[in-house]
């Protein structure tokens, strides 16, 4: 059903013939359960049905974009919000893979709010990057002051399996995470394919794997943060966990997105109960 609201796609799209898709998703939490009460869209995303592998209170929906891949131009927005006392958690059923510009830029808007005492977590799948790729995305969450979040982004630079390089187009990352109209995390920047910040020890050094998980929600006690320090990770791999009053977030360069995954994952287990008071219960559309 296309959503008749503002539009959440960014300026200019549709200046040529390419996939513009915007997903609206709401959550309301009622009789004990957290229950999909939005699903609006425009164009190829979709969420099927509502999922809940974890019993009522919490509602998993699995983010679908039927192309299976983003070409240049192509232009993807998804706003979601868990009202009071809800949780929600948001994936993917598998890579994203983001092709070569020809010649247009690609853009990526994601929006997710939470109310009182709710929950909301995006946890998609890894994004891929060929070489040629050039891309905008931008991430805003809007918390409430006893509201909690947890995302993670897995970015994988080209195709190192088929021996493909990153070596032209550019990424642009924007981010910010308010909680209680408070901003706690804000962090933006440009990575141009084969430029400086590729091989400088003040950017990736040589890594094709940058995977970021930030965690907003209750302060972690000691011995979490320490068990978070000592997960294990590939030989030659960068990584860190800091805390900063109840913004937690854990970062990795190495160059394997399935040791990236793996150590995102653990990360997870540890964070959620301490930042959300609740098992860590994998959606059964990663073990497929």
């Amino acid at each position: 059903m296309p959503d008749s609201t503002h539009s959440i796609l960014p300026p200019g799209a549709g200046a040529h013939s390419a996939w513009h898709a915007q997903l609206r998703l709401g959550f309301a939490w009622h009789d004990g359960v957290s229950r999909l009460v939005e699903r609006t869209h425009s164009g190829p995303l979709r969420v099927q049905k509502p999922l809940y592998p974890e019993g009522d209170a919490v509602c998993h929906a699995i983010i679908i974009h039927p192309p299976g891949g983003v070409v240049g131009g192509d232009q993807l927005a998804v706003d979601a919000t868990a009202g009071e006392g809800a949780h929600a958690l948001l994936t993917s059923p598998g890579a994203a893979k983001w092709y070569r510009a020809n010649g247009h830029v690609s853009g990526q808007h994601i929006v997710l709010r939470a109310g009182s005492g709710a929950a909301i977590e995006w946890l998609p799948q890894e994004s891929i990057f060929f070489d040629q790729a050039c891309v905008r995305l931008r991430h805003e969450v809007e918390l409430a002051a006893d509201a909690s979040y947890i995302g993670c982004d897995i970015v994988c630079l080209g195709r190192s399996a088929s021996g493909e390089i990153f070596n032209t187009g550019s990424i642009s990352q924007q981010v910010q995470i308010r909680r209680g109209g408070k901003l706690l995390w804000w962090e933006q920047g440009v990575l141009a394919a084969g430029g400086v910040l590729m091989a400088s020890p003040l950017g990736l050094a040589g890594h094709t794997v940058c995977a970021t998980l930030i965690a907003v929600g209750r302060p972690l006690a000691p011995a979490v943060l320490a068990a978070l320090r000592e997960i294990a990770v590939p030989a030659g791999a960068l990584f860190g966990a800091t805390q900063m009053k109840s913004l937690v977030v854990v970062r990795l360069l190495c160059g394997d997105s399935e040791a990236a995954r793996r150590v995102m994952l653990a990360a997870w287990q540890l964070l959620r109960p301490a930042a959300l008071g609740r098992a860590a219960v994998v959606p059964r559309i990663w073990n497929t």
